[in-house]
């Protein structure tokens, strides 16, 4: 394979890998902290789903890469700007409202573009999708009816999270700005072109935010971005020192 390609390759199995552990992590810190016991255990699962999928986006990149870093040098002996996560997921947990609506807008992306990567002509990258599908249809099945049910809920409930959509809504778009190699890989075949992926996750968004009576931000709306290239918001730095402490104070620690 050229290595300008290997190179992209490498980059876009990084953000896969990137998005999936920090948002793992931002779920992680809510364990013990959920409205009720269900959705306290629920939240816990997804970041143990999203941990699992991100071992295997690294482990791959790493072999990749063939620089001896494994899964776990990858996750925490990386600097803020080598990560490669778009700026969504690392947004504040803040009320349950915005965790829900930050989750329900990377899950449907997640699910779509899942499937698109079903038929990547990489088969390690088809195979990782393929175990990950089942986990993000039940993430995206929870997460639309959890905003369905608040949106459609008290009018407190409503105002919430119409106020969460509305606040993350510029984020939601950066997945959808492909650069070089996003469309690298969709020339070698390996990734899905973003058209229909973005009117994928329109039309579903669309249809569960008008069931739960949200009124849907403008799909032309200006987007933020940047995380993908490595320029991230100061939060970022926050989740990885919790994140990265142990192994940075005692280097190759096991337990």
């Amino acid at each position: 394979m050229d290595a300008k390609i290997t190179q992209f390759k490498l980059q876009y199995l990084l953000r896969q890998g990137d998005n999936a552990l920090i948002l793992s992590q931002q779920l992680s810190q809510l364990c013990g902290k959920g409205p009720a016991l269900e959705e306290d255990m629920a939240l816990t699962n997804v970041a143990l789903d999203l941990l699992g999928q991100t071992r295997m986006w690294l482990t791959y990149a790493g072999e990749l890469e063939g620089q001896g870093r494994d899964e776990d040098k990858l996750a925490f002996h990386r600097d803020a700007g080598e990560y490669r996560n778009v700026l969504l997921v690392e947004q504040p947990n803040g009320s349950y409202a915005e965790t829900m609506m930050r989750q329900f807008l990377f899950d449907t992306w997640h699910y779509f573009l899942m499937g698109g990567l079903l038929k990547s002509n990489d088969g390690r990258i088809a195979e990782i999708a393929e175990k990950s599908l089942k986990e993000v249809t039940y993430h995206l099945r929870r997460s639309g009816d959890l905003v369905v049910r608040l949106g459609d809920g008290t009018d407190v409930s409503h105002r919430m999270m119409q106020a969460a959509l509305d606040d993350l809504w510029m984020y939601s778009g950066e997945v959808f700005i492909y650069d070089e190699v996003d469309n690298a890989m969709v020339e070698q075949g390996i990734a899905p072109p973003v058209e229909p992926l973005r009117a994928a996750f329109l039309e579903h968004v669309g249809e569960i935010l008008a069931e739960a009576t949200l009124t849907m931000p403008s799909p032309d709306a200006w987007m933020q971005r940047g995380g993908k290239q490595g320029r991230h918001s100061e939060r970022l730095g926050f989740i990885l020192a919790e994140m990265q402490f142990l192994q940075r104070a005692y280097p190759g620690a096991e337990w």
